[in-house]
């Protein structure tokens, strides 16, 4: 067992290298680098010319120890994960840090010191802190208060109607003016409360974060982000005060917030899971700068474009990538990558159709037609024949019959509740499995259609409909996902069974042009991107993942990816479009380098994966998954139970109390559903902590932490940005400081998570205690220290120490083991030191902390 405590140092009357034939100084360089891995790797002796990973038998996490190591001292190089990989023996690595110091003449200067990150902002007083989730949860209550009073003389209003005619009518004009008071409401708040947004920075919890606070919390809850990808969405846009041009396409569902400091050239498109929000917290503020895109840019799909960034007529960012803050891509070029540098790959792979005004007018004046003629009169009619139709529910607001017993109140709760859940879950599978085949045979692939016309609308209906999270969730995890993915139409080949071929999260375009190799393996958060879009066009593409591969977490993985048979693809890597077709090895960070298919460690468990041991276990996991499913379709249904009782009694109560039993549904529905799955998951932990593991997927202990990934979360969102949010994560088991800003993070394994004081969490950031790679589950803890960073969009792996005050840099890949000094900032894919001043790629080693003037631009 590889010993993994920083504290061991080699001893230094015990030569551990065996010295090549290079300078005095080379050799000394050697000397220590080779006592520092030996002290890891409890070895005698490294010869300066063995690989890392083939002859020494080291992984990923003891490199990232024996980097942490070398910064700590001043008189050696400090190299960065992506210098292990690309020079992997203690030869190469010392001969590249040694190329990259610059040679100093007459006395050595000092190295320049790395500009510190902004301090933290004054220690904000706990009276404010309190003051400001007071504010937020009367804001709530006020809501929820005049959403019932709303609803309820609704309700009676399409009662007063006579005959089916009047009823849709009566719902029509109900539904279609709440919805645009609905949509109307946010814009109104956010130009009496704010005015125009301007750069600047704010303090979190203080008057100027409420006024931002309740801005964005409206923005979120408004229907209008349901009409993301329709021209119907950038004039919102605009009317919230963004500049945008004609022919713009966004496909993204991350709500700008501070629109006016968004400008967007006409014929741009932007893929979705981008984040564009014109706004980050920084060390306990909110900063809040602009974001300009020229005419006919191309933003990929999962990037970030932080504040002040901007990008040329023509300019493209690849998937995967992101612009730090200062970052400026010129006319025409293309930028890829973590941050992004200058690239030659085309990310526009479709040629640009007619798609005039006109046509975008028309889909437009289309979607409001469906909407307000089908989809409105249908939700708000469908709940009044429920309320009047369902006996369970009519009888009750029939005030001859108010008074019913709590037997009767539990059947119908029981007989309801059943036939809501699993019917609609029975239906929904029946859907999936036939309408998307339907749409299949009306848009072909590799055919340009242009955008907003019936293939457009059928395509987006399909992407919708086949994204839904539930089976995906339910499934996950286990043999019986890859019988849901084919019946949804997806090519699995010959399926090699694992028990985990694909995780619990799984998108894409569309179903019916996804092929993936026997014996591949996926983690979470996969993307697959079959539809490529320019500003007039689209075109479905199938893509082709290898076989024997595995892919990590949270990858978009392109039509055209150039990977084949037996490729490991890392956490948040960036597939390759160009370049020859790369087999047998890893792929790691943006843009991707290769690193070694796998290590000693991961081969340990292979034996289980072959033989009769093999089948065993396999059988002993599918019946345990079996459980574990039939357990959390128990859990969701008592969830369903529990709310339709309330609903059931609020009913009853509704003639004595009136509409204000509307809005405690409401409130009480939160603080019930939030209690419930916080109260499941920490009985399942048993109320104890999880240690550090490193087991096969065939040991039942990894059986059960993927019940545990199974427990329902999606109730965090809704507390983002508040104090209330701090308080859950502390309830879930997470060791947090006091005042944390919270405005999205997410954290897989909560109780081997350590949060330090006036930590600050952006939007879409993500701390992930484990990792899986093949047939092999590892996890540890994860500590950040008082006043940590995390970007927007930042991934944090498992065992990693960030020091006091230290920053991580949007959308970087902060690898597992690393160790963060205090203060500093760190940033890119994987994460290396990056100094305020540097938004460019780094070179080798500490020598090289400028920026690239090739790499970045910065205005």
């Amino acid at each position: 067992m590889v010993e993994q405590s920083s504290d061991v140092v080699s001893e230094p009357d015990e030569p551990a290298v065996a010295l090549s034939d290079s300078g005095p100084g080379r050799a000394e360089t050697e000397r220590e680098l080779a006592q520092t891995l030996a002290g890891l790797l409890d070895a005698e002796c490294v010869p300066v010319d063995s690989h890392f990973f083939h002859d020494l038998g080291a992984n990923s996490l003891v490199m990232a120890q024996f980097c942490a190591r070398l910064r700590k001292r001043a008189d050696l190089p400090s190299p960065s994960m992506r210098d292990i990989y690309r020079h992997p023996t203690i030869q190469s690595l010392a001969a590249a840090l040694g190329e990259a110091a610059p040679a100093p003449a007459g006395p050595v200067a000092a190295s320049p010191a790395p500009v510190p990150s902004p301090a933290p902002g004054p220690r904000r007083k706990r009276r404010d802190h309190l003051l400001c989730g007071t504010f937020q949860l009367l804001f709530f209550l006020g809501y929820s208060l005049v959403s019932g009073f709303v609803t309820a003389a609704g309700y009676e209003w399409i009662a007063a109607g006579s005959g089916l005619v009047h009823v849709y009518l009566r719902s029509l004009l109900f539904g279609g003016v709440g919805f645009v008071a609905l949509c109307a409401f946010p814009v109104i708040a956010k130009w009496a409360l704010i005015g125009r947004w301007r750069p600047g920075e704010f303090p979190v919890w203080g008057p100027a974060y409420l006024r931002f606070w309740l801005v964005k919390a409206l923005l979120h809850a408004n229907p209008m982000v349901f009409l993301t990808g329709t021209p119907l969405y950038v004039l919102y846009l605009r009317a919230l005060g963004a500049r945008i041009g004609k022919g713009v396409t966004i496909l993204s569902h991350s709500v700008p917030v501070c629109t006016d400091l968004l400008t967007i050239g006409a014929g741009t498109v932007i893929r979705k899971d981008s984040f564009f929000l014109g706004y980050r917290a920084h060390a306990g503020h909110i900063q809040t700068g602009r974001i300009t895109l020229g005419r006919d840019a191309f933003v990929g799909e999962k990037t970030v474009l932080d504040i002040d960034t901007s990008m040329g007529h023509g300019a493209q960012l690849g998937h995967a990538s992101a612009l730090h803050r200062g970052q400026a891509v010129p006319d025409g070029e293309h930028w890829h990558g973590s941050p992004a540098e200058p690239t030659r790959t085309d990310y526009v792979r479709v040629a640009p159709a007619v798609c005039g005004t006109a046509r975008r007018a028309w889909f437009g004046l289309g979607t409001l037609v469906q909407l307000f003629l089908v989809y409105v009169p249908l939700v708000v009619g469908g709940m009044y024949m429920l309320f009047t139709e369902v006996p369970a529910i009519g009888k009750r607001l029939d005030p001859q019959t108010a008074a019913l017993s709590r037997s009767e109140l539990l059947s119908d709760a029981l007989v309801l509740s059943l036939v809501l859940f699993f019917g609609c879950a029975a239906l929904g599978l029946v859907a999936l499995c036939t309408l998307p085949r339907l749409v299949g045979l009306l848009v072909k692939p590799d055919k340009v259609y242009p955008l907003y016309g019936f293939h457009y609308a059928l395509h987006r209906a399909t992407a919708r409909m086949t994204n839904v999270r539930f089976f995906a969730w339910l499934l996950g995890d286990s043999s019986f996902i890859v019988h849901y993915l084919r019946g949804l139409g997806y090519d699995l080949s010959r399926v090699e069974q694992t028990g985990s071929n694909f995780g619990t999260e799984v998108q894409h375009e569309t179903p019916l042009l996804v092929s993936v190799g026997s014996g591949t393996m996926v983690a979470d958060g996969l993307s697959i991107i079959n539809a490529d879009f320019s500003g007039t066009s689209f075109r479905l593409s199938r893509v082709s993942i290898g076989p024997h591969s595995f892919l990590g977490n949270n990858i978009a993985y392109p039509a055209g990816g150039r990977t084949g048979e037996n490729c490991l693809l890392a956490t948040k890597v960036m597939v390759p479009l160009d370049g020859e077709v790369r087999e047998g090895v890893g792929l790691l960070g943006s843009p991707c380098f290769e690193i070694p298919r796998s290590v000693d460690r991961d081969a340990r468990f292979d034996h289980l994966r072959t033989g009769d041991t093999f089948r065993r276990l396999l059988a002993a996991k599918n019946r345990y998954n079996l459980r574990s499913m039939a357990l959390m379709l128990l859990v969701r249904w008592l969830h369903t139970f529990a709310l339709t009782l309330l609903a059931l009694a609020s009913v009853d109560l509704y003639g004595v109390v009136g509409h204000v039993v509307i809005a405690g549904y409401l409130a009480f529905t939160l603080a019930f559903s939030t209690a419930y799955f916080i109260l499941l998951e920490r009985c399942l932990t048993r109320f104890r902590a999880l240690r550090p593991r490193l087991c096969s997927i065939y040991d039942p202990y990894f059986w059960w932490h993927e019940r545990l990934w199974k427990v329902p979360d999606h109730f965090l969102n809704v507390f983002n940005g508040t104090p209330f949010k701090s308080l859950v994560w502390r309830l879930l088991g997470v060791r947090i400081g006091s005042r944390v800003f919270d405005d999205g993070c997410y954290l897989t394994e909560r109780t081997l998570a350590t949060i330090g004081d006036e930590c600050t969490l952006n939007a879409g950031s993500k701390i992930q205690c484990h990792s899986q790679e093949d047939g092999t589950f590892k996890s540890d803890g994860t500590t950040l220290g008082a006043g940590c960073t995390l970007g927007v969009g930042a991934h944090v792996h498992y065992g990693v120490t960030m020091g006091d005050g230290s920053v991580l840099a949007p959308d970087s890949f902060l690898m597992k083991g690393e160790e963060v000094p205090r203060n500093a900032r760190w940033g890119g894919n994987p994460a290396v030191d990056m100094p305020e001043s540097g938004s460019g790629p780094l070179g080798v080693g500490r020598a090289a902390p400028t920026t690239n003037a090739a790499a970045a631009t910065v205005s």
